[in-house]
């Protein structure tokens, strides 16, 4: 077998897999009724026999492949700039900012395990604990599912949680209540967090109009994409009518979109998506940093970010969806006490079972028209 020191990346193999929920799950913008949602994963292989896993698209894999084969693992920063490189003229953003988020968190995973570490610890963490908040998709669930669903995350000590909502003022301040009075008594009256995410479905007036009369009766901690994505002057304009924070980023793709928002003081929570990658988390949350702001990770089954998040000064709270991991992946971490718990297994501590995979790929057609990626025509143009 080669040394370690002569490490090489020889190919990759694309999977995708499923989440279910076993309920509805979904946004302002959409609904997947059956709950269940597609889970694309890369696998990295090298000439040594680790391989490295990661969770994201595989738009442009093979384009965005050729910048690393060959090339040692283990200088994942270097090889990132090469990925972004390699799509200079089609641009990287989007999907193809995911493919390189994916390749990404899979070489910090070959790196760690090559050092024989949990990413964690290769990063720098000191802490393995890393503050969560619950996070159902809940906009298509009845009160009494809404609360069942947050039961079973207040038992595992979550005290905080985000709420999809954003079509109806008095149908979200209703669940608000609900949540926030279900997670004060599991906290013993200690006041919890509360959040809503409207997924960008609102004009700039129509967020501070929504915003403000669920304020009468409510403390926000945070609103999450109010407006769409890119508006800063928006973002900020909301910012300044409301008391609660602005909270975005997670459809940002690449430090270059977050420059303006932060320039004209747009947001207040800064947030980068799982499927994005390390690299990119880790370059955002330096630039947060700077400019004295807290970083949230954002997504399911967010294991890379939350290795990443252990060795940055400025980590608030990272988002927990499903309790459960996709069909065929088990990972080190646990949740408990309000926290994901990090393990001790080198690299991510991610395992993939493709037969499994394969067995469960007949639920879900690869095609799925509709749903909360797909914005409706009507979005933000609603009289009440």
């Amino acid at each position: 077998m080669p040394r370690k020191a002569d490490m090489r990346i020889t190919g990759f193999r694309a999977l995708t897999t499923l989440q279910e929920w076993d309920r509805p799950v979904g946004d302002a913008n959409g609904v997947f009724a059956d709950g269940v949602v597609l889970v694309p994963i890369v696998l990295v292989e090298t000439d040594v026999g680790i391989t490295g896993v990661g969770l994201g698209p595989h738009v442009l894999l093979e384009v965005v492949f050729e910048a690393i084969v060959g090339e040692d693992p283990r200088g994942v920063t270097a090889l990132y700039d090469r990925m972004l490189r390699q799509t200079f003229k089609a641009g990287h953003t989007g999907a193809v900012f995911g493919t390189i988020g994916a390749l990404d968190t899979a070489l910090w995973d070959i790196k760690a395990k090559a050092a024989g570490e949990p990413l964690w610890r290769l990063l720098g963490g000191r802490d393995r604990r890393v503050p969560a908040y619950a996070s159902g998709l809940d906009i298509d669930l009845t009160d009494d599912e809404l609360v069942a669903v947050y039961q079973t995350y207040a038992e595992r000590g979550l005290r905080a949680a985000k709420l999809k909502g954003g079509l109806d003022v008095e149908r979200d301040r209703r669940r608000l209540t609900l949540v926030r009075e279900l997670l004060t008594k599991a906290g013993d009256g200690a006041r919890p967090g509360l959040m809503l995410d409207a997924n960008e479905s609102w004009s700039r007036k129509q967020a501070v109009r929504h915003v403000c009369e669920l304020e009468r009766t409510l403390d926000l901690s945070w609103v999450e994409e109010p407006v769409r994505r890119w508006d800063a002057e928006g973002l900020a304009t909301v910012g300044r009518g409301i008391r609660a924070s602005v909270a975005s980023g997670e459809n940002l793709t690449g430090l270059e979109q977050y420059r303006p928002l932060l320039a004209a003081g747009a947001i207040d929570i800064v947030q980068t998506a799982a499927v994005w990658g390390v690299t990119h988390f880790l370059r955002v949350a330096t630039v947060a940093h700077a400019h004295d702001l807290p970083v949230s990770a954002v997504g399911n089954t967010p294991v890379g970010l939350l290795h990443a998040t252990t060795s940055v000064p400025n980590h608030l709270v990272s988002e927990l969806q499903d309790l459960q991991p996709p069909i065929g992946v088990t990972t080190d971490v646990e949740v408990e006490d309000g926290a994901f718990i990090l393990g001790d297994s080198a690299g991510l501590g991610i395992e993939v079972d493709a037969a499994a995979i394969a067995a469960s790929s007949h639920h879900r057609s690869r095609d799925q028209p509709a749903g909360p990626h797909v914005r409706p025509e009507r979005a933000g143009q609603r009289l009440g």
